[in-house]
């Protein structure tokens, strides 16, 4: 054999040894964590946001997995993180012990859960998503947290111009009275610290009531009858906790104050969990409105009818298509990176700007982190409850169908 022919075929040995090298070094699969509360007053929520990110997983898998790891699998590893902050840490600590190989994960729907167990991940350097809405969260320095909600400020500021406009047009006439009735979990405090005093007089606003409380709550008679003898124009209505929402509604239309008379504005998604419907009835829910980070909405008709399909849920919630859309933001990730290494997907996390894929799945239609890890752009989303259903009704070009506001 000729020594260029020798030469040829042991080059030809090294590259195919090499690459089955490469192909032995690609994992099986890539484990991501989803930390949520699947058990106390917050279950429900935890399950739908499993269910969201469980279809994630069969999907991605379902359509090749992670290419660019020679078509590795994600491997989901659910942990709960019960009712308090120190259960979420807990949690945290004991994945990160059991689990050290994981490359990124999300959670925990409370914010105060998420602040806790977000201090864990952070030391651990493992890239963290979360549609928790506290902006503490992203205001520590941390360089492992996404948020890929408006922050509570964000949506506060946004709201209450919008709210203002959707009353005029609706009625003719300008609300002048205003109620706020909220628990003191992070989110509400946040959103609604700049809504007292001073600050609503550039809207033309008096605060006539302002009701908070620790949950759960055990009687909502006495917040009721305030609320009552106050007669504001409408109600911010902020508890974060589904027992919490029925007890109060209930309570305020057994004194009169039907949504017919008093119109009511949330923020959050628990104002539109599936529950709410067989627990507090369609009369007491209808009309209801609510801010939400993200929502089922125009564009998203068979991601719906999939989701509905599959896990028998009457519509997508936030927490589902939220969770959903955050495995595909690490699938993206993972893809770019070409690698495991919790440092190189983070670096990827940090730079990355897409209006297409994991995108397609946010309100905003685009993914783009600030340095402090804040959605770029994400915008205002209102629900209202309309027939029995919660739709989208704002803003106008993903919504299905238009917003009411009902009148006193």
């Amino acid at each position: 054999m000729k020594r260029r022919d020798v030469l040829l075929l042991g080059a030809s040995a090294l590259t195919a040894a090499v690459a089955r090298t490469a192909r032995a070094q690609q994992p099986a699969e890539v484990k991501v964590a989803l930390i949520q509360p699947l058990s106390g007053a917050w279950a429900r929520s935890g399950e739908l946001s499993r269910k969201g990110a469980e279809m994630a997983i069969d999907d991605i898998n379902g359509a090749g997995g992670i290419k660019a790891l020679g078509g590795a699998k994600m491997k989901l590893v659910v942990a709960d993180c019960g009712d308090t902050p120190e259960k979420a840490k807990t949690a945290a600590q004991r994945l990160l012990a059991q689990e050290p190989e994981m490359v990124g994960g999300a959670g925990a729907y409370v914010s105060s859960f998420t602040l806790a167990l977000t201090e864990v991940t952070e030391r651990a350097e493992l890239p963290w998503l979360t549609l928790a809405y506290a902006d503490a969260l992203t205001n520590r320095g941390f360089k492992y947290v996404f948020q890929t909600s408006p922050t509570a400020d964000q949506q506060a500021a946004a709201a209450m111009p919008t709210i203002l406009q959707l009353a005029q047009s609706s009625t003719g006439t300008k609300p002048t009275k205003m109620g706020i009735v909220m628990d003191n979990t992070p989110s509400p405090v946040s959103f609604t610290k700049d809504m007292r005093g001073p600050a609503l007089d550039q809207f033309g606003l008096k605060l006539v009531v302002d009701e908070t409380f620790t949950p759960p709550l055990s009687d909502a008679a006495p917040v009721v009858a305030r609320v009552r003898a106050a007669r504001p124009d409408f109600l911010v209505f902020l508890p974060t906790n589904a027992p919490d929402i029925k007890m109060i509604l209930e309570k305020l239309t057994e004194v009169g104050m039907t949504r017919a008379r008093l119109p009511v504005i949330s923020n959050g998604g628990p104002m539109g969990s599936p529950d709410l419907l067989k627990i507090a009835g369609k009369d007491i829910m209808e009309g209801v409105m609510f801010i939400v980070a993200n929502w089922g909405a125009k564009g998203l008709e068979d991601l719906i009818k999939r989701f509905k399909e599959r896990t028998g849920e009457p519509w997508i919630t936030q927490d589902s298509i939220s969770n959903y859309g955050h495995y595909w933001i690490l699938k993206e990730a993972l893809e770019r990176a070409g690698s495991t290494d919790r440092h190189k997907i983070n670096e990827v996390l940090h730079t990355m700007n897409v209006t297409d894929g994991p995108a397609r799945f946010f309100a905003g239609g685009r993914i783009k982190f600030a340095a402090n890890g804040r959605r770029e752009g994400a915008p205002l989303v209102i629900v209202q409850w309309q027939n029995g259903e919660p739709v989208s009704v704002y803003p106008p070009e993903t919504a299905f169908q238009k917003p009411i506001w009902t009148k006193q």
